[in-house]
């Protein structure tokens, strides 16, 4: 008998968000902290102190990555390497299309919130609970939108005992899998590359993995990271 009921907790934490609730979930990079309802997601901004300048990302896959974002062919043979061929979680900023039917059903506010200066994240292969996650909200046309569970500035958590009380405290549903896989001392979540220009975002997790896939098969050098740590 599995360990994890990854269809049963995906269902109730799509059936959280589409009532209105917060859900805190484990992915491969860290704990998330997650709504779709504008009114949930403010409560999540204010019990982590996040500015408004910093957007909520989507978590996605292939199918929604392709309906939402604007990109070239180039840009989605860089995603599809890291992603699919080396099986590396990434989260990628780009262009977004409004119209797009996985954003039909959202309020205004959780698109303002959601996005910036039009573009949106989104991070794709984060484990197998946020694939599951991503195929029902394109199913059921309902974003899974978040951040890191964690106070703003504080590094991402990466076991639900570890997230402050006053983030745990606001969520209606949590899933505990235990210790993430990417767990680090560093703090840091899922890398972030903006696709319009190639540049690093945030140096995450599997960045250095990253950084070789994109120099040896697309002449991309991406910058170091800063970090002492090698991710």
């Amino acid at each position: 008998m599995p360990l994890l009921n990854i269809h049963d907790d995906a269902l109730t934490v799509m059936e959280t968000l589409q009532s209105g609730g917060i859900s805190i979930v484990q992915l491969d990079v860290a704990y998330l902290i997650c709504a779709n309802r504008a009114a949930a997601i403010e409560r999540i901004f204010a019990a982590k102190g996040r500015s408004a300048d910093k957007p909520n990302g989507m978590l996605g896959n292939w199918d929604i990555f392709e309906q939402l974002l604007i990109t070239d062919k180039r840009q989605r043979d860089i995603v599809r390497a890291v992603t699919v061929d080396f099986d590396i979680p990434l989260s990628v900023v780009a262009p977004f299309r409004p119209d797009a039917p996985i954003l039909s059903s959202l309020e205004p506010e959780s698109v303002a919130r959601s996005t910036k200066a039009g573009t949106q994240d989104i991070l794709l292969n984060a484990g197998p609970l946020a694939d599951r996650l991503a195929q029902l909200s394109l199913e059921q046309l309902t974003p899974v939108l978040g951040s890191s569970a964690n106070r703003s500035e504080t590094g991402s958590k990466y076991r639900l005992e570890d997230i402050e009380p006053d983030v745990l405290s606001v969520a209606d549903h949590k899933v505990d899998y235990g210790l993430c896989r990417y767990h680090n001392p560093v703090g840091t979540s899922s890398t972030i590359i903006d696709l319009q220009d190639l540049s690093v975002l945030r140096w995450g997790v599997c960045f250095e993995k990253i950084r070789d896939i994109l120099q040896r098969y697309f002449k991309v050098a991406l910058p170091p990271s800063p970090h002492a740590l090698t991710l």
